[in-house]
Parts: C-alpha cells; sequence; structure tokens
C-alpha cells in the first residue's frame, strides 16, 4: 500500500504524488480507501483510484540505475509518460 506523499507511476497518468488516502462510499453500507493523485506534470488534473482492486497499474517509480539504462539507450520508442517517469527520478534521485 503506498501513503501520502508518495511520488509513484500510473499507466494512465504517468509520475503521480499520492496526495491522500480517503473513504468514499458509493452507498451507505459500502466504505472504501481511495487514493487522490495528483500527476506531477499537470497540476490540473487529480484522480481517484481505489486502494484496493483497482482496475490501472500503480507502482513504484523506476530507479536510478534503471532510468539512466533507458537514457541511455535511447528511448525514442517510450512514452511520454515513461519520458517524464526517466526524467523525474534523474532530476530527483540523481
Amino acid at each position: 500500500m503506498f501513503q501520502k506523499k508518495d511520488v509513484i507511476f500510473n499507466e494512465n497518468l504517468g509520475v503521480c504524488r499520492v496526495e491522500d488516502i480517503v473513504k468514499l462510499s458509493p452507498n451507505k453500507t459500502n466504505v472504501y480507501n481511495y487514493y487522490v493523485l495528483r500527476p506531477v506534470y499537470d497540476k490540473e488534473k487529480k484522480a481517484y483510484i481505489p486502494v484496493e482492486h483497482h482496475a490501472t497499474l500503480l507502482r513504484e517509480l523506476i530507479t536510478v540505475g534503471e532510468a539512466q539504462k533507458l537514457m541511455d539507450e535511447g528511448m525514442e520508442n517510450e512514452s511520454e509518460l515513461i519520458k517524464n517517469e526517466v526524467k523525474y527520478v534523474l532530476e530527483n534521485n540523481g
């Protein structure tokens, strides 16, 4: 489980900060925890992703070594989201 303030990767939004973990209720009997994600490179967006049973990929960021390897091999075939992840990791952990 990710924690508030963690920086993670979401396959649809890219690099995101876990802004909060909130409880939401679709009806009066069920309450679920949701991550509130704010994309690092698009502060206008916000996403609510269920903590459990989410349909979208959420993962930790790649390591500095993995980012450097991708950079060295060339990233012309990578998506903008992956390019931004490499950029974020190298700028913030290198």
